[in-house]
């Protein structure tokens, strides 16, 4: 096998340098969106679905969306406290000071909505085919991409050069897998 890496084309191997600056590209990339970002709607339901089951203050909120998505999703504090107060003027929660800090629960316009709504946007439930609704969204594939890039990124700067030339083969042959995937569909 020879020691160069010809670039571009599909099924094309790439050099080790066009290798790692695609990785970094993916993993700054993944690292902006996974778990990040949900819709406004997203958590509103989660807040309403959380009072449901018991008073929480705003960071137990936060902690308990990021537990039950299994760290795939930590909303900020920035989004959750400002849909606390929307509902709160919509008179679906109310707000109890103690020690310094608001608990929030449901009041019984809000106990309706939220049964008549009964969405928990981070669960995931099994579908009729045997996964689960994160594996059928891709829940798990951006999380593993970053993982993947952390680690070819540590073998690009501390491997020897046939470490990074043997990381390299198992990227492409992983790649290859990748699409094989698809052509399978």
């Amino acid at each position: 096998m020879s020691n160069s890496f010809p670039t571009g084309g599909f099924g094309a191997r790439m050099d080790p340098d066009a290798m790692w600056q695609a990785f970094e590209q993916l993993r700054s990339t993944f690292e902006k969106k996974v778990g990040t970002r949900m819709g406004r709607g997203d958590v509103r339901a989660a807040v309403l679905s959380l009072l449901s089951e018991k008073p929480m203050h705003g960071y137990q909120i936060i902690r308990e969306i990021e537990e039950r998505s299994g760290g795939s999703w930590k909303p900020s504090a920035g989004s959750v406290y400002p849909t606390l107060q929307l509902l709160a003027d919509e008179g679906l929660i109310s707000a109890e000071e103690s020690n310094g800090r608001k608990t929030y629960a449901l009041t019984e316009a809000g106990r309706e909505v939220a049964a008549a709504e009964a969405s928990t946007p981070w669960q995931t439930g099994t579908s009729d085919s045997g996964t689960t609704t994160g594996e059928r969204r891709g829940a798990n594939l951006p999380k593993a991409g970053v993982e993947l890039a952390q680690a070819a990124a540590q073998v690009h700067r501390s491997g020897t050069p046939e470490q990074v030339k043997e990381a390299a083969d198992v990227l492409d042959e992983a790649r290859r897998k990748l699409y094989a995937i698809l052509a399978q569909g």
